[in-house]
């Protein structure tokens, strides 16, 4: 029984509990035992107020003398209280406690006395605080004396409340020698009661720890034909009951969390206060929360998305299934669908979610709208052009000899260019599809710079740009189709002479770095902006769209040599400052 924990609990509780009633009673009863001393002090004050003011009152009126203040010192040992006779402006007239006039005159202006200034209020004035004059605490009772209706003086008693302290000092000590042997009995009493209760107790904890450490069932013994053993019984039933459930929860539980721990959707459930429930780790790695610590939270704290929250709203109140989508506002604003389903509960039901990331999908649906759009565009510029000559051949410039030629030159142009577009269409198209069989084998780096120089010489020196090579080393070799490598170095060399101006320079390098190699063609021309880079391989995409034009670009050359760099396991990667050129750089492994 001293080892038991519950012992000791249950002791110590009916312990304090009786301290405290003990202690509450001791010092209710105190209190009001003072209070009742006080309460007596202070009418035997009032009764020698009035008494001392029926005795002096012929002297009120003539102001201080040593007859007054002889016949108050005598009074006041008469009757064993301080007497105070105080006029209404405050000066002192006698007092008990000095012995002589002088004394008196010296004391200072009374007339701020809380307990004078309220009895020439009212008449009569009460106030407990510790006296100037004599430097100890004091109760005091003030009078007002009246003639003819009108007040002529002050009378305050006063009486130490040392003697007061004293007298309830005894009563409080004979309170507390009752109250402490009242505790002692009852304290044998609660310890005696604790221990006929902690024996079955004790069997009913054991059980129960048995129990939580995973052990068999086992029956309790009590043989307490009361309450206790009543709850032995029970407790047997119900563990055995338990047992069972559990198994069965258990295996339900398991075979959910595999479900759903398993699946990309994210699953939230929201109970009927708007508390999470439920939330699987593709909920949380989706939205950004954690799945596990938001569990018995509300929804508002865990997301934060007031669209979520009026979804949840429209589901309770239209009971109904309910489809949506909403846009995070993370750094890829990711787009996630969302599917709402109603468990039927009393008085509010519980929603089920069920997210789904689409924000790749909606990428798509977007780019494939805006490639509709640019192959649309791309494509009725040159038609326009070719339309327009040929109207104006038609219209009777075919006669006229110094410009006809231009003309029919002009749709040879767009023709060629239109041409030109539909053959990056398609080789893109084959790229993407996967359906290009390239001949994945070891080519020679020097020989396709040299292809592509020989195909890109004329070019550059029609605008006066120097073509470059800058390695010389002729042994690099890399894993994927010649034809593809030289369309991609060709598309690379290409757009750097565009958009580089006469007298530039246009550099092709190569070098090896560990397992891979780098191909790259660096120019001199006018640059990307930096918030461009991220979108020049996008099909299409041009930084000056009216430049590029002009130049006879079809915005998929570097698309395509993406597309190229992929296939041949590789990437491709551009660096840039407005101004001082451009390098692209192909990277590619090595043999």
């Amino acid at each position: 029984m001293w080892s038991s924990r519950i012992f000791w609990k249950l002791f110590f509780f009916y312990t304090a509990l009786n301290l405290v009633a003990v202690i509450t009673f001791v010092s209710v009863v105190a209190s009001w035992q003072r209070n009742q001393v006080v309460s007596q002090v202070k009418q035997r004050l009032h009764d020698s107020s009035v008494l001392v003011r029926s005795d002096v009152h012929g002297y009120l009126a003539r102001g201080p003398s040593a007859e007054l203040q002889s016949h108050v010192r005598r009074l006041g040992h008469q009757i064993n209280t301080r007497i105070t006779l105080v006029a209404l402006d405050g000066q002192v007239l006698a007092d008990s406690e000095k012995d002589s006039l002088a004394e008196v005159s010296r004391m200072e202006n009374h007339k701020s006395r809380p307990e004078l200034a309220q009895a020439a209020s009212t008449g009569n004035g009460y106030s407990q605080r510790i006296s100037p004059t004599l430097g100890e605490p004091l109760l005091y009772f003030a009078v007002r004396a009246d003639q003819d209706s009108q007040p002529i003086g002050l009378v305050r008693t006063a009486f130490p409340m040392t003697a007061i302290n004293a007298e309830v000092a005894n009563i409080q000590r004979f309170l507390w020698l009752v109250a402490f042997l009242v505790s002692l009995s009852v304290l044998g009493l609660t310890y005696v009661l604790v221990g006929r209760i902690l024996f079955p107790v004790t069997a009913l904890t054991q059980a129960a720890e048995a129990i939580a450490n995973g052990s068999t069932p086992i029956d309790v013994r009590v043989e307490n034909q009361d309450e206790l053993g009543t709850l032995a019984e029970s407790f047997n039933r119900m563990w055995h009951q338990l047992s069972a459930r559990e198994a069965q929860l258990r295996e339900s539980n398991e075979r959910l969390e595999t479900v759903l721990d398993g699946m990309v959707e994210g699953v939230i459930a929201v109970g009927a206060h708007n508390q999470v429930i439920f939330a699987n780790k593709a909920a949380g790695q989706l939205i950004g929360f954690s799945a596990e610590q938001s569990v018995g939270r509300p929804i508002s704290e865990t997301i934060r998305n007031q669209a979520l929250y009026a979804h949840i709203d429209r589901a309770r109140t239209s009971h109904k299934r309910q489809h949506g989508e909403l846009e995070l506002q993370d750094a890829e604003s990711t787009v996630v669908a969302v599917n709402s389903t109603i468990l039927p509960d009393h008085p509010q039901p519980r929603v089920i979610l069920v997210l789904h990331d689409v924000t790749e999908l909606r990428r798509l649906e977007s780019l494939r709208a805006e490639f509709a759009a640019n192959v649309s565009h791309e494509l009725k510029t040159p038609l326009s052009s070719i339309k327009a000559y040929a109207e104006t051949l038609s219209g009777g410039a075919i006669n006229d000899t110094s410009n006809n030629l231009a003309f029919v030159h002009r749709i040879e142009e767009q023709a060629e260019r239109l041409h030109q577009l539909i053959l990056d269409l398609l080789s893109l198209s084959q790229i993407e599809s996967g359906k290009p069989s390239f001949d994945i084998s070891p080519v020679d780096v020097y020989n396709v710079v040299q292809t592509c120089m020989s195909e890109q010489s004329a070019s550059a020196a029609a605008k006066g740009v120097v073509l470059l090579v800058k390695s010389t080393s002729r042994d690099t070799q890399v894993l994927g189709d010649e034809d593809g490598l030289v369309q991609m170095l060709n598309n690379l060399v290409d757009n750097a002479l565009k958009y580089t101006p006469a007298g530039g320079q246009v550099t092709i390098d190569w070098n090896a770095k560990g397992e891979q190699v780098c191909i790259s063609v660096q120019d001199s021309g006018i640059g990307i902006p930096a918030d461009h880079l991220a979108r020049v391989f996008e099909r299409f995409y041009r930084v000056d769209k009216a430049r590029s034009r002009e130049l006879g670009g079809t915005g998929l050359g570097l698309s395509i040599v993406k597309h190229l760099a992929q296939s041949f396991g590789g990437s491709v990667s551009v660096e840039s400052r407005l101004g001082e050129g451009s390098t692209f750089t192909i990277t590619l492994l090595s043999t």
